[in-house]
């Protein structure tokens, strides 16, 4: 029977979903693809399930595509159809996303990362955008990783692919916080527990809102954000927040 590459376990509201394929660095094989949708597809359809977590064991986060999969192998083997579903099922996520880093992420797996709202790293880990140096292009994650770097940086590391430390992660807009190895979880649990006091609607209608494009019309633009922030206050969650405010007691999502 063929061992789980990819994990899940739900715990107080948190899913954590683990890359444990550490014999090929987590490289994004046929079955750690399938299982990483399966799990994210579960984890998405739990009602207790308020933060995902995703994480690795090993020294390496995720390598990228497996190479000795796709070499010589056709387009739909490359992965082509369920490489973008699993980041698009990560960026559109009405929960969020927590990416725990805390080795090495390459090509494919600079894509996850990018994906995930916020992304927690090592300061020993390192990242590298390598496809152009094995002769393909970052052409599936340019649709994550794009709307996190920096234009000139991006276009300096797809071109080059030059490997880079967490420091220059964070400077870029690819990781939010770069620690210590010793530190990353009290760090991933910091940000885990400050998405949990938001109210489960609110978060994921606020992540549809940053995703969202916006208008060409700044008129058009406030005029939806008013609609917006008014069903808002008026609706359930709000209400309770602001008793909750006024009574000084937690509302009812974050007890």
């Amino acid at each position: 029977m063929t061992s789980e590459l990819v994990h899940l376990a739900v715990e107080a509201g948190i899913a954590t979903i683990t890359l444990d394929s550490p014999a090929n660095r987590n490289a994004l094989s046929a079955q750690l693809r399938r299982e990483l949708l399966a799990h994210l597809s579960t984890a998405l359809a739990d009602d207790a399930v308020r933060v995902i977590v995703l994480g690795h064991t090993g020294r390496v986060f995720c390598s990228g595509m497996d190479l000795k999969e796709t070499r010589g192998a056709g387009v739909q083997e490359q992965g082509v159809q369920e490489v973008p579903r699993i980041l698009s099922t990560i960026w559109d996520s009405p929960k969020p996303v927590v990416a725990r880093v805390a080795g090495p992420a390459r090509a494919g797996g600079v894509g996850l990362v990018s994906a995930c709202d916020i992304a927690v790293a090592a300061e020993d880990a390192t990242f590298a955008f390598s496809e152009v140096r094995i002769g393909v292009v970052p052409a599936v994650i340019s649709v994550t990783v794009l709307p996190r770097l920096l234009p000139r940086a991006a276009h300096e590391l797809f071109l080059t692919g030059e490997t880079f430390d967490a420091a220059r992660a964070v400077t870029v807009g690819l990781v939010n916080s770069a620690v210590p190895a010793a530190g990353l979880d009290a760090e991933v649990t910091r940000y885990v527990e400050m998405l949990r006091l938001g109210a489960p609607g609110a978060l994921a209608a606020t992540k549809q809102m940053l995703r969202a494009e916006r208008p060409s019309s700044m008129a058009e633009q406030f005029t939806r954000m008013q609609e917006l922030s008014a069903g808002f206050f008026a609706g359930a969650e709000g209400q309770e927040g602001m008793a909750a405010f006024a009574e000084k007691r937690p509302p009812s999502w974050a007890r």
